[in-house]
Order: C-alpha cells, then sequence, then structure tokens
C-alpha cells in the first residue's frame, strides 16, 4: 500500500508540464491532470500524462494480483494509488481529479468492464465534447457494470468510493455545466 501511494503520488502532469517550461498548477484550470496539460502544453503531453496517470494505478494493482493476494488487499493497494493520485505527497497533498488513474486500477481489475466504461466516455464525449462530464458519467457506471456483473463486493465498494470522490473532485466543474460555461475540449482557453 506505501509502494502503490507513493506511485500514485508520483505528480506525472506537474513534471510534464515543468518540462515544458510551464507549471500547471498556474495556467488553465490548475489540475495537474491530463486535460489541463492537454490544453495548456499540447496534445501529446497530454497524452502522455493520460498513460502514466493511468500506469500509477494499473502497475501496483496488477503487481498485487500476480503476488495472489486477495481481493481485499488489491481493493486496499488500488486505492492507495487513487488516493496518492489525490493526494500526492510530493505536491503538498494536491491532486488530480483520479479519473485516469481510477481507469488504471479498472483495467487491471476488470478488462472487459474497463473496455464498456471506455465506451460509455466516448460515447458522452464525442457526443457533449465535454471531457469533465464524460468522465462522472463513466465513473459512476463503474460500479453499476461490476454489480450488474457479479464482481465481489469489495471492488464494488471500491469503484462506488473511487466515483464518489471523481464527483467530490469535479464539484467545480459541476458547478459550470449548470451553467454552461464548461470549456469544450479542443479549446485552449484557460478554463477551469
Amino acid at each position: 500500500m506505501i509502494f502503490s501511494y507513493l506511485l500514485g503520488s508520483i505528480p506525472t502532469g506537474y513534471i510534464v508540464g515543468t518540462l515544458a517550461g510551464v507549471d500547471i498548477r498556474k495556467v488553465g484550470s490548475g489540475n495537474i491532470g491530463a486535460t489541463n496539460v492537454a490544453r495548456v502544453v499540447g496534445k501529446k503531453r497530454g497524452l502522455l500524462t493520460l498513460i502514466a496517470d493511468v500506469g500509477k494505478g494499473f502497475i501496483p494493482v496488477f503487481v498485487a494480483g500476480r503476488l495472489g493476494l486477495s481481493h481485499t488487499a488489491l481493493a486496499l493497494v488500488a486505492t492507495a494509488a487513487f488516493l496518492g493520485h489525490l493526494y500526492p505527497v510530493f505536491l503538498k497533498f494536491r491532486g488530480g481529479k483520479g479519473v485516469a488513474t481510477a481507469l488504471g486500477i479498472l483495467l487491471a481489475i476488470a478488462p472487459i468492464v474497463t473496455l464498456v466504461l471506455m465506451a460509455v466516455f466516448a460515447a458522452v464525449a464525442v457526443s457533449s465534447r465535454l471531457v469533465s462530464l464524460s468522465s462522472i458519467v463513466a465513473a459512476l457506471a463503474a460500479p453499476i457494470l461490476l454489480w450488474s456483473l457479479s464482481y465481489p463486493a469489495v471492488f464494488i465498494a471500491m469503484s462506488a468510493f473511487l466515483a464518489v470522490m471523481i464527483v467530490v473532485r469535479h464539484r467545480g466543474n459541476i458547478q459550470r455545466l449548470l451553467a454552461g460555461t464548461e470549456p469544450r475540449f479542443g479549446s485552449r482557453a484557460n478554463s477551469r
């Protein structure tokens, strides 16, 4: 769990932004996630951030699974990585929103469910061009899909926790969605 938290704490977006000469926390939305990185320093760097953030969730859970740990232990390792991304020790506990890291976690635990969630995300993203809305919808769908496919209760509870935290971390986005001011993907505006 300690390794998982520390891996989750690596602030990929901040590092990528710094290498591009930008403190990603001070521009755009101020978020260290892939969407803000893509908007501020380009789509390639945003994609790099996305892949690394997915890896932060996938790697510890995949390794824990290979070690034969119990479902409960896997859920705890997953939660530690997720919380590391949200509250990274390396950035004074001010991190991202956790969507990509949650994707990596679910990819390690439930690959088929993850493919369905990616399709849900893509459908909402294509129709709305709103990454925040797509993220929220996919996060909320995760525990429902895990439950409907009879995954262990501890994984359902874990994914429900991840979903709640993702929604909480998107509270500003939700306010802008309701006000009709949420920026659509593809704009390079200094959006929050």
